[in-house]
Order: structure tokens, then C-alpha cells, then sequence
């Protein structure tokens, strides 16, 4: 606004900054960073081109201890997203479970087995494993009779 009014020719900087509540320095501001983003823009478009699936980080890295650039990382990620650079993240692949085979019913003995590992620990401390394959139509391994 103050600097519609000053160019148009109705007022002096001095007043018109008053009028609008605007500092002058504020008023007399202009970016010189302009060449230097253009520098930073162009070596991450070449870095993300060169190197697919770098991200910032590794991008940010490569231009501070490889090349010697001493930009601050802020500055080079708001050029970054600019750029609309950032990597996707993908979502993780679902897989799609097919629906439970029905349980085998044995129709005789030895058509069917099962096996288990099973883990447990002496009262001393000593564990023990152990592997168990039986027979599913057999009679039960750990009947006892009264």
C-alpha cells in the first residue's frame, strides 16, 4: 500500500510509511539471495536427477561436505520443497491372505501328524527344549490312567 502511494506520485516514502505503520528500512527492503537460491535450486535439481532416490539429507549432506557449501539447512530445504522435490513415502504393501485351508480330519492312523517345539526351565535353572511329533488321530501322549 505505502508503495502504490509513493508511486503514484501522492506522497514521499517518510509519509507514507507513517500512514501505513510500515518502517522505512522495512519499505527500502530487497532480497539479494535471489542469484544464491537459483545456485542452491539448480545443484539440488542436478543432485536429485544424478541420484533418484536421495532425499533431503543425503542431498544436504553431499553439498556441505562434498562440495563445501555452507548454505544453512533451512534455507536449503524451504528451496527444496519449493522445488516439490520430497520423496514419497510409500505405503507398505498389504498382502492379501487367501482364506484358511479346513483343518485335515484323519480318517486312520498315520495320515495325519503334527509336531511342536516346546521350551521350559529346570527349577535349577537349566532349560531344556524340546521337539514333539505326534500322531493326530493316535491316542492322546499324555493320557494316565486313575
Amino acid at each position: 500500500m505505502a508503495r502504490l502511494a509513493v508511486d503514484g506520485g501522492r506522497t514521499n516514502i517518510r509519509h507514507a510509511c507513517r500512514t501505513f505503520e510500515l518502517s522505512e528500512t522495512c519499505y527500502r527492503y530487497q532480497a539479494k539471495a535471489s542469484e544464491e537460491n537459483a545456485r542452491i535450486a539448480d545443484w539440488l535439481v542436478r543432485l536429485t536427477t544424478a541420484y533418484r532416490d536421495w532425499g533431503f539429507g543425503l542431498c544436504f549432506l553431499h553439498l556441505r561436505n562434498v562440495k563445501g557449501f555452507g548454505w544453512n539447512h533451512k534455507r536449503v530445504y524451504r528451496i527444496y520443497r519449493e522445488l516439490e522435490l520430497n520423496l514419497r513415502i510409500k505405503p507398505k504393501k498389504r498382502l492379501v491372505r487367501e482364506r484358511p485351508e479346513p483343518l485335515a480330519v484323519p480318517e486312520a492312523i498315520n495320515q495325519v501328524w503334527s509336531m511342536d517345539f516346546m521350551h521350559d526351565q529346570l527349577s535349577d535353572g537349566r532349560s531344556f527344549r524340546l521337539f514333539n511329533v505326534l500322531d493326530d488321530l493316535g491316542s492322546p501322549p499324555f493320557s494316565r490312567t486313575l
